[in-house]
């Protein structure tokens, strides 16, 4: 088999030489700094959440408002700087749901809200809402699986939550939503098919030629 020549004659894999070694270097290391950043991010907002439920008499009223409250930080944060919303909102949506698992919170009640807030936060600013619902989602998905949670039910409360909140905006932003979902959720369709509200089928309604057909047939038996 032939190999495959790029545009300058030469072939993938071959050594590189100092600009393109340089370039790679460069990408390494942001791409170092980016997963420091998240891992930063989720330790802040687990810290964060697990500090003030533990503050808080009333967990379960507490949590939805300090969810809320985080992601609407957050998001403020990355409009300040005017970057880093979809970098950001995987660590936040983890760092929330681990921060509540600390404190024997419900997690599966929490996965449901931060996907729906975080998603409706960003439509507000106009932001890519089928990215941050993947981002959401897969960030409630890796802190239920370090926590040793039922990553199942948070990951349908998660999709849940994600089309509740697209519904709220938009058919387009349900199938924005839905498609970007459908990739990363394992079962992605039969996860979605659940989620989505069903209509109770309806009985056939008979064409006019049928129903003339009967009322004649009936004509005739009298």
């Amino acid at each position: 088999m032939a190999r495959r020549e790029t545009a300058n004659g030469t072939h993938p894999g071959e050594s590189l030489g100092k600009a393109g070694a340089d370039v790679k270097d460069g990408i390494i290391d942001s791409l170092k700094g980016i997963n420091e950043i998240e891992a930063e991010i989720v330790s802040l907002v687990r810290n964060t959440v697990s500090n003030a439920l533990s503050a808080s008499g009333a967990l379960a009223e507490e949590t939805l408002h300090v969810t809320q409250d985080v992601v609407k930080g957050a998001i403020q944060a990355t409009e300040q700087v005017g970057t880093g919303l979809i970098v950001s909102t995987k660590s936040v949506a983890k760092g929330v749901v681990m921060g509540v698992g600390d404190v024997g919170g419900d997690v599966i009640k929490v996965a449901n809200h931060v996907v729906k807030t975080s998603i409706t936060e960003a439509a507000d600013i106009g932001a890519d809402v089928g990215m941050v619902a993947r981002r959401a989602v897969n960030g409630v998905i890796e802190a239920t699986e370090e926590i040793g949670g039922n990553i199942g039910d948070a990951t349908q409360a998660a999709v849940e939550g994600a089309l509740h909140a697209a519904g709220t905006i938009g058919h387009t932003a349900v199938k924005t939503i839905e498609e970007m979902l459908i990739g990363i959720v394992e079962g992605g369709k039969h996860v979605l098919n659940a989620a989505l509200p069903h209509e109770s089928p309806r009985a056939p309604v008979p064409s006019k030629a049928r129903a003339s057909s009967e009322l004649e047939t009936k004509r005739k038996r009298k």
